[in-house]
């Protein structure tokens, strides 16, 4: 029963914070979040990397592992991302994203900082890294068929990284006025993005529902199955394990959204959309199965 119990503790805030957007969002429609958007990207994000990664205790070498674990599981959300769109004869470059790319920072960080602490905090902030550059550079190439070098220099969650790395590599220890500040602006820019994801639901329309349903099911599903695949293949175990498996069954992010609208057509947005919307709603489902996995076999 205990467990029940935690796992309550683990997912309430979460799916709260996403219920109050949503209530929001329905209540005023014509809300505006491009503050969010921009604060997320430009300020929170970065934040998050350097708070949750350099004063969480993660060593360099865990870092690299769970980076590289988890680089490994995005080749296989890939796999997974190329046969579905096959099947459902869809763009197979400018739809991938969705699939590759999955919800780790706004909903798998405070999932797992709420499941494991600071530690799950710190491993997650590590996935969460990739994740983040490999929207503003594989994300981008895909939603355009073309690299921009530009937007990924200009990305100030790529040079969060490099410093992070940095820090923890020669172990560098950082001020007190900084671990404060990445803090408050680490749980600000979770609050706030949780809350925008509740009301992005109320804006995002979903189109040719069977087809959406089919590509979500292959993230939130088949997500978490690569994340096991990994996890008995190198032997993992503990919180590092579990935060693996939660950040592999994360929904697609909304991040993918933005990105496609900027550079992709109408039709390819549009069943993006679709699939952000299907897979987080799933993922209300699925989640909370997955961190019941987890907190029990892998703490």
């Amino acid at each position: 029963m205990e467990i029940y119990f935690r796992l309550f503790e683990v997912i309430f805030p979460v799916f709260f914070v996403v219920g109050i957007g949503y209530y929001i969002g329905k209540k005023n429609p014509k809300i505006d979040t491009s503050f969010i958007t921009n604060f997320g990207a430009n300020i929170g994000s970065p934040a998050i990397v350097i708070y949750s990664v350099t004063t969480t205790g993660l060593t360099f070498q865990i870092f690299v592992n769970y980076f590289s674990y988890y680089f490994l599981a995005i080749l296989g959300f890939t796999i997974i991302g190329i046969v579905f769109l096959s099947l459902l004869k869809k763009d197979i470059i400018m739809e991938l994203p969705p699939f590759i790319l999955p919800n780790t920072g706004n909903m798998g960080l405070p999932i797992c900082l709420f499941a494991y602490g600071s530690q799950g905090l710190g491993i997650a902030g590590a996935i969460s890294a990739l994740i983040i550059l490999f929207h503003f550079t594989i994300g981008v190439f895909l939603a355009s068929k073309k690299f921009n070098l530009s937007i990924f220099l200009k990305s100030p969650a790529f040079y969060s990284v490099i410093i992070s790395v940095l820090i923890i590599y020669f172990k560098i220890q950082i001020p007190n006025f900084i671990v404060n500040t990445t803090m408050l602006l680490t749980y600000a820019t979770i609050f706030l993005i949780l809350m925008s994801l509740g009301i992005a639901l109320t804006r995002l329309k979903v189109f040719s529902f069977n087809k959406a349903l089919i590509s979500s099911v292959a993230r939130v599903f088949l997500g978490p199955l690569v994340g096991l695949l990994i996890i008995y293949s190198f032997n993992l175990s503990g919180i590092a394990a579990g935060v693996l498996l939660i950040q592999c069954s994360m929904p697609s992010a909304i991040l993918n959204y933005l990105v496609g609208s900027i550079y992709s057509p109408k039709k390819v947005v549009d069943n993006i959309a679709s699939m952000i919307v299907v897979s987080t709603v799933l993922s209300f489902i699925t989640i909370p199965i997955v961190v019941l996995i987890s907190l029990k076999y892998f703490s």
